[in-house]
């Protein structure tokens, strides 16, 4: 009996610690998305104005009273109405000054003028180069040698069951250490070329060319050659020409089932309805109203009509108008010679003597006296047969027909699969759903529940008392009256 009195006496202390207990919006939350709003540091706090400043750029950015906010360059929209006549003048005209302008002089190319002296053909390669002794390289890797294992592949690679590591060391270069050397003489310049170089007296060569002289023989020419002499007729067979086939058309009607037609079968199904909205007429006895927002608030500015320049009118010249020219009037005529040119007149020049058409191809170049060769055609040794050409080929004398075995098909039929039970709507997710219960946030709603308010800290967090049960429910229903007498 004294350990139940002691257990419900420390339950009750500590459920009074919980109700002394003041916690604030921070930690009530249970969802992590409600915090109590900051207010200024005791730093930028003014005591005239302590409202309280929900956000943190007031707090890391506080304001200036001695900086004001730019003015704008903005002109204001004010009404000008008709000044007048515009003038047509613009700045370029106004301020633009003509100049003359000259053509740019050209770019006078100056002389080429030869360098004196004479041209040294001396280079950089042939004043620096050295010539020094190049040995050959020499590989200090051994050569492959192919060694044949007449016995069983082994599976076992050579890598992984021979190979031991070795302590490699670092290789001595085998290049000779050949420093450079300048030369203690002056550099010669001559090449290998000119000093092994021996010039000779250089020959004409005889020519080989056959000279250009037609020869000319007096045996007629023998037209026989190595193919007509060592050509051999063979007998050839009758060319086979394949009978063509007569058409005939089938005696049976065309059958146009298809695949399509033969293995479709409609399911019965309710005719899908349309979501278009009804198109139905849409009219109203109401007279239209034309009245606009531009209409209404429209401004008409007076503006003046333009002005039109009016022509002067034309008239014409009541005197006769005199047609004669300065040049006519002022002109003074001189007595001057014609112009006589020097060059001289052409005469064509003829001549009695009768025209020479020799030239020296025409003498030169006499014709032969050829013949054209007639057609060598050799008489016909082939005696073309006269029965009927047998058709039958090799492959229809050795072809053997066999039966033909269709395939077997795997495609599954290509039919509905219905079924008269019921269909099992029984999913994983209605069977292993829990449902959970739904927690409300106490710090969701303006004064949480099974809290009382109490005060408010510097800092903007205001801070809440934790009371019994008995007491919530009194301040629900004095509440509820409040509402109520309102």
């Amino acid at each position: 009996m004294g350990k139940v009195c002691r257990q419900q006496h420390s339950l009750k202390l500590l459920a009074a610690e919980d109700t002394m207990k003041r916690l604030c919006i921070c930690e009530i939350c249970s969802c992590g998305r409600h915090r109590c709003p900051h207010r200024p540091t005791a730093l930028h706090r003014n005591g005239k104005n302590s409202s309280c400043v929900l956000t943190e750029y007031t707090e890391k950015y506080p304001t200036y009273g001695s900086c004001q906010p730019p003015a704008s360059l903005k002109p204001k929209p004010v009404d000008l109405g008709d000044r007048g006549k515009m003038d047509g003048r613009t700045t370029f005209k106004s301020d633009y000054l003509p100049y003359n302008v000259t053509r740019r002089p050209g770019r006078q190319q100056a002389e080429y003028k030869p360098m004196p002296g004479k041209f040294d053909m001396g280079t950089t390669y042939k004043q620096d180069f050295n010539t020094y002794e190049v040995q050959p390289f020499v590989a200090a890797r051994p050569k492959e040698r192919a060694k044949a294992v007449a016995g069983k592949l082994d599976t076992v690679p050579t890598y992984t069951d021979d190979f031991k590591q070795w302590a490699i060391c670092k290789r001595e270069l085998t290049k000779p250490d050949l420093a450079y050397h300048p030369p203690l003489f002056k550099f010669g310049g001559t090449t290998t070329f000119q000093d092994d170089y021996i010039a000779r007296s250089q020959a004409p060569r005889e020519s080989f060319k056959p000279p250009g002289i037609p020869m000319r023989c007096e045996i007629p020419f023998d037209g026989v050659t190595s193919n007509q002499l060592s050509y051999v007729p063979h007998s050839l067979e009758m060319r086979y020409v394949k009978p063509a086939e007569v058409y005939k058309p089938s005696g049976q009607p065309l059958q146009d089932l298809t695949t399509n037609r033969r293995d479709f079968q409609g399911l019965p199904g309710t005719m899908s309805k349309s979501c278009k909205p009804d198109r139905a007429k849409v009219s109203s006895d109401v007279p239209f109203q034309g009245s606009t927002e531009f209409t209404e608030r429209f401004k008409e500015w007076p503006v003046s009509l333009p002005h039109l320049h009016q022509p002067d009118q034309y008239v014409g010249p009541t005197e006769h108008m005199s047609t004669s020219t300065t040049s006519a009037a002022d002109y003074v005529g001189h007595k001057v010679q014609p112009f006589v040119s020097a060059k001289p007149f052409f005469r064509p020049t003829k001549s009695t003597v009768p025209f020479q058409g020799s030239t020296t191809m025409r003498d030169d170049f006499q014709p032969w006296v050829t013949q054209r060769q007639g057609i060598i055609k050799k008489p016909e040794e082939m005696t073309r047969a006269s029965g009927k050409l047998d058709s039958l080929t090799t492959f229809k004398a050795h072809y053997t027909p066999h039966l033909l075995q269709p395939n077997i098909s795997f495609k599954p039929s290509n039919k509905p699969m219905r079924s008269e039970a019921p269909l099992e709507d029984e999913t994983m997710y209605r069977s292993e759903f829990t449902p959970k219960q739904i927690i409300v946030c106490p710090a969701s709603f303006p004064s949480p529940r099974g809290y009382v308010y109490e005060d408010s800290d510097e800092s903007g967090h205001r801070f809440f008392r934790k009371v019994s049960p008995i007491e919530d429910a009194a301040n629900r229903v004095s509440l509820q009256k409040a509402v109520a007498v309102q």
